[in-house]
């Protein structure tokens, strides 16, 4: 265990474990969600559902082995979204088409990475937007909580509490109370428990079910269907074939590599900084070591490689999980625990009936708590001061309620440079940030007009 320096991370063995099985547990709702999803595009439940498992287990360990950092990769939720409903449903491409161009997504951002891109982008942040974006991705974890449970609903047309009368509700307040227990008393463990606890009390509830799902070998014998499909003549020459439709192509490249960059960036920011996994000293070595020799620079290759990987094997874009903060907040340090979380997916599929029975009642609670620690990043901010406050605003609650990491960011930094323009300050604005502004900007305008 020494690759993992365990000792100089201040943590150990069983910490690790234990934060690994945290976060696994909290994203495993993917391995049923994706294969649903993606489906609906054409594609074999099955073979989605083996390659999402294949695209996380790779992720995960290039992150942990290479990079030593406790962060966990999987199909994005949001991005499979848009592959599914705005690439394949509302533009007319085929799923093959799509994932040659999550494929090609991955080649670009492994370029900006490889040309630390990506670094300077992280570098010319803020620490006031920092902070926000880390309070932020707080309140969108306890949203998704929120959201996975059912107990926030829009029934109305309008956000509202859901009436009590589900016993996954009761269940998801059973749990959030006992996990919140056992922090405010300090236990170990305290998330992972009250994940098996209440997984445990909703048997007798009806809420933990074994949910119905293919069997391994059906999935195997479904992989073909996907892998390397986006090298055969349906993918990435069909992609190009058509020039009336290359600038729509490379205008859906751009929104997909827009979104999964700064979904990651946003996700490291909010939980590194703070736990002390990316310190200062990590970002000095960024800039004065050559190659990728700082946990940053190894992280940021890690996520960029897994998008590619995962687009061969046949699922949309594979991102760093916002999750991993659970994990983190349990304890996790190192790349030991994004090991476990690769484990555990790798047997997750031949359990994917057991996996799948973890209700989202049992799992939200810990995306909630996690979220109530994350935005304590908040206090850093210089609320009193309205320049400071704007754009932390718009930061820290648009990833919310834009269910967007990246969409946060964007209006962050977009109102950030108003702010500066107004104040007369335009030259503090780092020129990565008028960059990255003006492309979101452009990415809002091009996606109205498609």
């Amino acid at each position: 265990m020494s690759a993992f320096k365990l000792k100089e991370n201040g943590t150990t063995f069983s910490t690790e474990v234990t934060a690994g099985l945290t976060t696994f547990f909290t994203m495993a709702y993917i391995i049923a969600v994706n294969p649903g999803l993606l489906s609906q595009a054409g594609m074999e439940w099955g073979a989605v559902f083996l390659a999402t498992i294949i695209a996380s287990i790779i992720g995960t360990l290039i992150m942990g082995l290479v990079a030593n950092v406790p962060y966990a990769q999987a199909p994005g939720m949001g991005l499979n979204a848009f592959f599914v409903y705005t690439v394949c449903f509302g533009l007319g491409f085929t799923w093959q088409q799509a994932l040659s161009m999550v494929f090609l997504c991955g080649l670009i951002n492994i370029l900006i990475t490889v040309t630390k891109l990506r670094k300077y982008i992280i570098k010319a942040i803020p620490k006031s937007l920092q902070n926000a974006i880390g309070g932020g991705i707080g309140v969108f974890v306890a949203y998704i909580g929120l959201l996975n449970i059912g107990i926030i609903n829009f029934d109305g047309g309008v956000p509202a509490i859901s009436t009590l009368d589900q016993p996954s509700y009761w269940l998801f307040l059973i749990g959030l109370v006992l996990t919140i227990i056992l922090l405010v008393c300090k236990v170990k463990g305290a998330i992972l428990i009250g994940i098996v606890v209440s997984t445990i009390l909703g048997i007798p509830m009806g809420v933990t079910t074994m949910a119905e799902s293919v069997s391994f070998t059906e999935a195997c014998s479904a992989l073909p269907s996907t892998f390397g499909a986006i090298f055969t003549s349906e993918g990435l020459v069909s992609l190009f074939s058509d020039l009336s439709r290359l600038p729509l192509v490379l205008i859906t490249i751009f929104a997909f590599s827009l979104s999964d960059t700064f979904d990651t960036i946003g996700t490291f920011i909010g939980t590194g900084r703070r736990s002390g996994i990316f310190s200062e000293e990590d970002e000095k070595a960024m800039d004065t070591a050559p190659g990728f020799k700082s946990k940053m620079d190894k992280a940021l290759f890690a996520d960029a490689t897994a998008t590619s990987i995962g687009a061969i094997f046949g699922t949309s874009n594979t991102t760093t999980y916002v999750e991993s903060a659970s994990g983190i907040a349990a304890g996790g340090r190192t790349g030991l625990t994004s090991v476990v979380v690769a484990i555990c997916f790798a047997i997750s599929a031949f359990l994917a009936t057991f996996v799948s029975a973890i209700p989202s009642a049992a799992t939200a609670p810990a995306l909630v708590v996690v979220g109530i620690m994350m935005t304590s990043a908040f206090k850093e901010i210089d609320w009193p001061d309205f320049s400071e406050a704007v754009p932390a605003f718009f930061a820290g609650l648009f990833m919310a309620l834009c269910y967007s990491i990246s969409y946060g960011i964007a209006f962050g930094f977009i109102s950030y440079c108003i702010v500066k323009i107004c104040k007369k300050e335009a030259k503090q604005i780092n020129p990565i940030l008028w960059v990255a502004s003006f492309l979101f900007i452009l990415n809002f305008v091009l996606l109205a007009i498609i």
